[in-house]
């Protein structure tokens, strides 16, 4: 189990501030203090920087800080599974991006609810960066992120490949034919908000054209695929989305795809889990089920 000085030091990590730090402890901030030079002592190393005002993790700090969390992750994970037993009943939380969750996981999982009644599942929405803190943080089991996302850092499974494509509204005219990524800047892009997967793929992608999100003349930020869907439908510009979220779009002809010879893409959506969880096998043997 682990002590109340793990708890002071993950809890620094977290905030980046020993007073902050104190407050949500209900401590002193001179028994901060304390328990971090125990640490220090204890691991021989130094594990906080204090510069220009502002406090960051040694890298020593920042490996501690890691495997600490998944410990505490681990016993809670644990703790969870013990207390299941008297009920027999099993909870299992997984995140899940907006396309993933509305487009790409009802069947799959809708197999494994009828495969196994004794688990009850909380599912999370959430862009790949809020999943990936709630993963980090032990608030969810696992989680199927379509973003770049720290590889190594994460035990992960792919769980499909899928077309990233530019779309617009059927009845879009354009001032010019396009025909490459630079004909589209300026049109009005509809784009999701930063930590989005679907933004992340559009900015990586750009960045290798040499575009930002900012050398198109007009643009809009939705938090919501839904409401993306229904501006494009609206002809009120043009957007980067999965195929698979606007699968049903492209066949009634409400979207078209918009061809361009410069930009054909595919990317993985993942099945990620902590790496050094001690439910491993388990989390593997049930992305096993969900491909």
């Amino acid at each position: 189990m682990l002590d109340y000085r793990t708890e002071t030091f993950l809890t620094v990590c977290k905030t980046l501030n020993f007073t902050t730090a104190a407050k949500q402890l209900n401590i002193t901030q001179p028994a901060v203090s304390q328990h971090i030079h125990f640490l220090e002592k204890q691991y021989n190393t130094i594990l906080f920087n204090y510069k220009n005002k502002e406090l960051s993790l040694t890298p020593p700090g920042q490996i501690l800080y890691k495997h600490l969390l998944t410990m505490k992750n681990n016993e809670q994970a644990l703790m969870n599974e013990l207390n299941n037993i008297t009920s027999n009943i099993e909870t299992l939380s997984i995140g899940v991006t907006m396309t993933i969750g509305e487009y790409a996981i009802v069947d799959k999982l809708a197999n494994f609810i009828q495969n196994h009644p004794e688990i009850n599942i909380h599912l999370h929405y959430g862009n790949t960066s809020k999943l990936l803190e709630l993963l980090d943080h032990g608030q969810i089991s696992m989680a199927i992120v379509e973003g770049n996302y720290p590889k190594e850092n994460y035990s992960h499974k792919k769980y499909s490949t899928e077309d990233y494509i530019a779309v617009c509204a059927t009845s879009h005219q354009f001032n010019k034919e396009p025909h490459t990524i630079h004909d589209l800047i300026s049109e009005h892009l509809l784009v999701r908000e930063e930590g989005s997967g679907t933004r992340n793929i559009l900015e990586q992608s750009l960045i290798a054209h040499g575009l930002h999100i900012s050398n198109f003349i007009h643009y809009t930020q939705v938090e919501n695929m839904h409401t993306i869907m229904n501006l494009l439908k609206k002809d009120c510009g043009i957007s980067f989305l999965y195929k698979i979220a606007v699968g049903k779009e492209l066949k009634s002809k409400e979207l078209k795809e918009i061809t361009l010879d410069d930009f054909k893409l595919q990317h993985d959506f993942d099945i990620i889990w902590e790496k050094e969880s001690i439910y491993a096998d388990k989390y593997l043997s049930i992305s096993k089920e969900f491909i």
